[in-house]
């Protein structure tokens, strides 16, 4: 189960010294999973992170998404906008599902949304993908042990797969604009890439 032959799947893969385990990093996009015992680490502003995994066996993932400004019917739950989120979510999902992990075992812990895009507020995109999150998961009856979302702080979140353990460190401090610059950056390209079919979104 190593790397899988997907274009969204983190290609980041590293041994991380502070924590003394492998870890993989992901971007906006970008999702992993693994019934390894190793660490998926992602910075988020007002993207969110779903980290979901099988409370039994311990197979889990996170993902790193955002919802483009889905026009005005950003209100629609079905505008086309959240197809994104849909998309990130159920690929996640099913890839830890066809990992051996049972759908009645799993648990989500969800963080981000924060309004850290100035320019965003007056969608505020942040918000909009807690809430989508939340929503999302209650539909699919998959229970939220923990969540870490809004605020105006950007995260570091660290999420331990096999024994379900998150830590979230809120920066203070931007000291530099790639958080802000990836996270625009990744928006504009979901604003001029069309919503395809089921898969080929990105």
């Amino acid at each position: 189960m190593s790397q899988q032959g997907h274009d969204q799947f983190a290609s980041n893969v590293y041994y991380d010294r502070t924590f003394d385990c492998d870890a993989a990093k992901i971007l906006p996009g970008e999702y992993y999973f693994t019934h390894k015992d190793m660490m998926i680490v992602t910075v988020l502003g007002s993207c969110v992170s779903a980290c979901i995994r099988d409370r039994v066996n311990g197979i889990g993932g996170m993902n790193h998404f955002m919802l483009p400004d889905g026009g005005n019917d950003a209100d629609s739950p079905i505008s086309a906008s959240m197809r994104y989120g849909t998309y990130a979510m159920e690929i996640l999902i099913n890839d830890v599902l066809k990992a051996g992990a049972r759908r009645e075992n799993l648990e989500a812990k969800v963080f981000g949304g924060g309004n850290v895009l100035r320019g965003f507020i007056a969608i505020n995109v942040g918000e909009r993908n807690a809430q989508f999150v939340r929503s999302y998961l209650k539909a699919e009856n998959i229970r939220v042990v923990a969540e870490d979302l809004n605020d105006i702080y950007p995260r570091k979140v660290y999420f331990f797969p096999r024994t379900g353990k998150v830590l979230v460190k809120k920066l203070k401090q931007l000291h530099n604009n790639t958080l802000v610059n990836r996270e625009q950056d990744y928006a504009n390209k979901l604003t001029t890439k069309p919503v395809g079919g089921a898969v080929d979104l990105f």
